[in-house]
C-alpha cells in the first residue's frame, strides 16, 4: 500500500496519497478549486490555469493545481509538511486575470445561450472573476462546425479547454476532433469538415464548460429553472445507466446522465440521451378493440371484458413479456396467466438463457471489475451497439495495457483485439488452448446475445464456462433488453422457449413484445406505450405508460436490481402497467392479491429476495452448465441496426435521421472519395 504524505491545505493538515494531483488533494480536503480544462475522467491537458494555487516555499508564481503532484512538493526548511494556499492575495489576483483573459474574446450571448442557467463560466466568473475589463478592442469571432444532428455549436464562445476533443479521443475512440492554429488562431475544429462518428458523442454537450457546444434538438425549449428534475434509469440497453429525467409540465424535454462508478461512470449513449422525441409520438393513450378486421377506440370497461372473455374461453394461453417491461409488470402477467394455466415467455428474440441458474443468465463479473481486468474474451458480442458505455470502460482497460479477443463477426470496437474466428470455429480451439497467458490474472468472459440465438446456446455456455474454470476467469453475459434478467429472475420463462410458448396457442398475451411476429390464428392482447409492430397484430389494446411515466424496477446485466422513478403521466386514459393486469384480474374472476405498488413489491421481495437489494449486485453460485456439441456456422449480431432497437426509439424522428446517417456512412465508398 502506498504510504500517504501529510500536507497543509489553507491550515488544514491531511493525509494524502502522493500521486494525487493538487486539485485532487484539495478536494480530499473539502476546498473546491475553479476549474475549466480538468476533468477527474480525461487525461490532464493543464491550459486553462483556472485551478492556480499558491505554493509556499515554491516558485513565485501560482502553479497549475490540476498539473502537479503532491509528490512535487517540497518541504520546508525544517521537515515541516508541504503548504499550499488556495485563497491567498496572490490566488486571488492570479483567477482574476485568467478569468479577464477567458473572457477578452467571450461574446455577451448569456441571454440567447442554451447554456445560461448551468454554465461553468457564469459560476465562475460570478464566484472568482472581477466586475470589469480592460480589453476594449474588438472581439475575435470564430465559424461554427457542423458535427451533425446531435451537437449544435457556436464556437466563439469556446475557451479552448479542448475537454471534446480528449473525450472524443480517448472515450469514444474516434479522431475527428481536434485543435488547430496557434495564439489567436487557435480553435476546436472537425478534420475536414467531418460530422462526428460516434454513439457516445452526446456527452461533449455536458462535459462543455460553456455554451460552445450545446443539445441541438433540445436548443431553445426550456430553462433549467422551468425543468423537474427526476432520478431513474435508462431503458435503451441492459446497461442500467443512471439517468436525470428533466420534464417541463407534462413532456419530457431531456435525458442527462447520473454519476454512477459502478455502472456507467457519467456517460450515456446517444440513444439514451435523445430518444425523448420517441415519447411524444405513436403513443397508445386510450384502449381499442378490433371489429370487422379493423381496430376501434374502446372504453377500458369493454377492452377489458373483451380481453377477459378471450382469456377464460381459452384452451392455451402464452404471455410474452418484452423488453422494456419493469419487473413488477413482469411479474403480474405471469401471476396472471399462469393463473388461467398458460404460460410465460421473456427470451423473445430466441437466446437460450439457461432457465433457474443466475450465474448462466448473468454471470458472476461486475460492470466495475472490467476497469481493472487484463485480459477479455468477447464471444458473439459488438459491445459498441449492444452497451456503448461498457464497450468505453472495455476501451479504457485496454489504453491501460488489457489485451482484447473477439469470438464473433469482426467489427470496429473502437480498440485493437485478436479475432478468433467469426463462430463455433473460434471456440472449438479454445478447447486445446492453453490458458498460461491468463491463468489467475483478472480475466473477463462476455458472452452476447449472439452467440446464445442457436439451438446449442447451451453448449456455447458451456464451453465459455469451461475455459472460465480452466482459467480462473470470470463471466459476464451482456444482454440486450432491459428487462431480460428481472425477468428471468422472476422465473418469466417456458420450456422450449418462445416457439413452445407460442405453440398451439390460441390466446397471446404480449407485454410490450414488438419485435416478436406473431402468426395468424390465436387471438392477440397486446399491452404497451406504442403504436409498433405489437399494437398493429393485436386483437384487444391496452394503452400503458412508458418507462419514464411510472415506477419500476429494472435488473441490469449485471444482476444489478435498479428503481426507475416516475417524471410525468402517461397520456390520455393509458395506466400503469401492473394496474391493468391488477384489473384485468379482477375480471377474470382470478383478482391478484395486491392493490397497491408496495404491496406488489414486498410479494416480489418475498418471493425473490434479491430484488429487496436495490443498487447491490449479488454474487452468483459457480453453476457452469456442462460442455455440449457445438454446431456449424458464424455468430450473428445481436443489433442490426443501434438506432432503431425499441418501439420507443422507433416512433423518434431524429433516432430515423441518425439511423439513415449510419447507414449512408457504411456504404462502400468509391476510390475517390
Amino acid at each position: 500500500m502506498t504510504e500517504l504524505r501529510k500536507i497543509i491545505i489553507d491550515d488544514h493538515e491531511v493525509e494524502v496519497d502522493p500521486a494525487m494531483t493538487l486539485i485532487q488533494a484539495c478536494e480530499q480536503a473539502g476546498i473546491e478549486i475553479p476549474r475549466f480544462c480538468y476533468h477527474e475522467r480525461l487525461s490532464i491537458a493543464g491550459n486553462c490555469r483556472m485551478c492556480l494555487v499558491e505554493v509556499v516555499g515554491g516558485p513565485p508564481k501560482p502553479a497549475a493545481s490540476c498539473a502537479m503532484q503532491v509528490r512535487d512538493l517540497r518541504p520546508g526548511p525544517e521537515g515541516q509538511p508541504p503548504v499550499v494556499r488556495t485563497n491567498s492575495p496572490m490566488v486571488k489576483k492570479a483567477r482574476e486575470g485568467v478569468m479577464e483573459f477567458l473572457l477578452i474574446n467571450h461574446p455577451l450571448d448569456c441571454p440567447i445561450c442554451d447554456q445560461g442557467g448551468e454554465c461553468d463560466l457564469q459560476d465562475q466568473a460570478m464566484a472568482y472573476g472581477v466586475d470589469f475589463s480592460r480589453f476594449r478592442e474588438p472581439k475575435r469571432a470564430v465559424d461554427d462546425l457542423d458535427l451533425g444532428p446531435l451537437v449544435e455549436t457556436h464556437m466563439t464562445r469556446c475557451i479552448s479547454c479542448t475537454r471534446c476533443v480528449r473525450f472524443t479521443t480517448e472515450v469514444a475512440g474516434i479522431s475527428q476532433m481536434g485543435q488547430t492554429g496557434r495564439g489567436e488562431d487557435a480553435e476546436i475544429t472537425a478534420y475536414l469538415g467531418e460530422t462526428l462518428e460516434s454513439n457516445l458523442q452526446g456527452n461533449i454537450i455536458d462535459l462543455c464548460p460553456v455554451g460552445a457546444l450545446t443539445s441541438k434538438p433540445y436548443a431553445f425549449t426550456a430553462r433549467p429553472w422551468e425543468l423537474t428534475k427526476t432520478e431513474s434509469i435508462d431503458v435503451m440497453d441492459a446497461l442500467g445507466s443512471n439517468i436525470r429525467v428533466d420534464a417541463k409540465g407534462r413532456e419530457v424535454m431531456r435525458f442527462l446522465p447520473r454519476n454512477h462508478d459502478g455502472v456507467n461512470e457519467e456517460w450515456i449513449s446517444d440513444k439514451t440521451r435523445f430518444v425523448w422525441d420517441g415519447l411524444r409520438r405513436q403513443r397508445l393513450d386510450k384502449p381499442y378493440v378490433r371489429e370487422n378486421g379493423k381496430l376501434r377506440p374502446a372504453s377500458w370497461g369493454e377492452a377489458l371484458a373483451r380481453a377477459a372473455g378471450a382469456l377464460k374461453g381459452a384452451t392455451k394461453i402464452a404471455g410474452l413479456v418484452g423488453d422494456l417491461a419493469p419487473v413488477e409488470a413482469a411479474y403480474a402477467l405471469k401471476e396472471t396467466v399462469e393463473g388461467q394455466g398458460g404460460s410465460v415467455e421473456c427470451r423473445t428474440d430466441g437466446a437460450g438463457l439457461p432457465a433457474g441458474n443466475r450465474f448462466g443468465y448473468v454471470g458472476n463479473a461486475t460492470i466495475e471489475e472490467i476497469d481493472t481486468a487484463t485480459h477479455f474474451m468477447l464471444v458473439g458480442s459488438n459491445p459498441r451497439d449492444e452497451a456503448p458505455v461498457l464497450n468505453a470502460r472495455i476501451r479504457k482497460a485496454w489504453l491501460n495495457g488489457a489485451k482484447i479477443g473477439v469470438v464473433g463477426a469482426p467489427v470496429d470496437l473502437t480498440y485493437d483485439y485478436y479475432h478468433y474466428g467469426s463462430g463455433r470455429d473460434g471456440l472449438k480451439a479454445w478447447d486445446e488452448a492453453s490458458v498460461d497467458d491468463v491463468l489467475d490474472k483478472p480475466t473477463i468472459l462476455i458472452v452476447g446475445q449472439g452467440a446464445l440465438m442457436g439451438d446449442d446456446a447451451a453448449a456455447v455456455l458451456g464451453h465459455v464456462h469451461a475455459f472460465a474454470e480452466r482459467s480462473n476467469s470470470k463471466v459476464l453475459i451482456l444482454h440486450t433488453a432491459a428487462s431480460r434478467v428481472g425477468a428471468m429472475d422472476i422465473g418469466a420463462v417456458t420450456e422450449g422457449g418462445l416457439d413452445a410458448a407460442l405453440d398451439g396457442a390460441d390466446v397471446v398475451y404480449n407485454l410490450g413484445s414488438d419485435e416478436v411476429e406473431i402468426a395468424e390464428g390465436p387471438f392477440v392482447i397486446y399491452q404497451g406505450s406504442h403504436g409498433d409492430r405489437g399494437a398493429h397484430r393485436a386483437d384487444v389494446i391496452l394503452p400503458g405508460a412508458a418507462y419514464t411515466e411510472e415506477q419500476g424496477l429494472f435488473v441490469n446485466t449485471e444482476g444489478r436490481p435498479q428503481l426507475a422513478l416516475r417524471a410525468g403521466f402517461p397520456p390520455g386514459e393509458a395506466k400503469e402497467n401492473w394496474a391493468i393486469l391488477r384489473a384485468l384480474s379482477a375480471e377474470i374472476g382470478a383478482t391478484l392479491p395486491y392493490d397497491t405498488l408496495i404491496q406488489l413489491r414486498k410479494k416480489i421481495v418475498a418471493d425473490i429476495p434479491v430484488m429487496a437489494k436495490i443498487d447491490h449486485v449479488a454474487e452468483n453460485d459457480w453453476q457452469p452448465l456442462p460442455k455440449g456439441e457445438l454446431g456449424e456456422g458464424d455468430f450473428r449480431n445481436a443489433i442490426s441496426d443501434f438506432y432503431l432497437t425499441n418501439p420507443i426509439a422507433r416512433a423518434s424522428a431524429l433516432m430515423a435521421e441518425l439511423s439513415a446517417n449510419a447507414r449512408a456512412r457504411a456504404e462502400t465508398r468509391i476510390a475517390a472519395e
